[in-house]
């Protein structure tokens, strides 16, 4: 069995990434991926300071992804050691980039925190963990952390 999971730092990613290392796997696979979110904003900024700033944060966002994925992977060989675990770094949108790669690798599961964004928050911003529950290849769980974002 492969699980994939999808992190990005956040404590609802951290939730998922407990659930993964606690469960009691037999000799499985686990990839580790987190996705760079490299779209520009849709405002238009005739100053193109937005720009700048946009460029600067998408440069931290590439220095500390990985990071991101090798705390997890620590986590997990820590408390799961007999599990095999990989990791990724991708650039793109992370809806669509999540269900490619467990596409192309043959993840049986994907695992993934929710940002427990109410449906005002969740129209603006969009759900990652609700685009890839509807278009995975495979089974989903969406682990929710119990701190939680409030609702909006």
């Amino acid at each position: 069995m492969k699980v994939l999971l999808a992190t990005d730092g956040s404590p609802s990613s951290e939730a998922a990434i407990r659930e993964v290392a606690l469960r009691h796997w037999p000799d499985e696979e686990v990839e580790v991926l987190t996705v760079v979110h490299t779209r520009l904003p849709l405002v238009s900024d005739p100053v193109l300071v937005l720009a700048a700033s946009y460029q600067e944060l998408l440069r931290e966002a590439r220095q500390k992804a990985p990071e991101i994925v090798e705390k997890a992977a620590k986590q997990i060989r820590t408390q799961a050691p007999h599990l095999r675990v990989v990791t990724k770094v991708l650039e793109g949108a992370p809806k669509e980039l999540i269900v490619e790669e467990a596409e192309k690798w043959g993840a049986d599961l994907i695992v993934l925190g929710s940002h427990g964004y109410g449906p005002v928050s969740r129209f603006l911003l969009g759900s990652v963990a609700h685009a890839v529950a509807l278009h995975a290849p495979c089974s989903v769980q969406i682990v929710r952390s119990r701190q939680g974002a409030p609702r909006a």
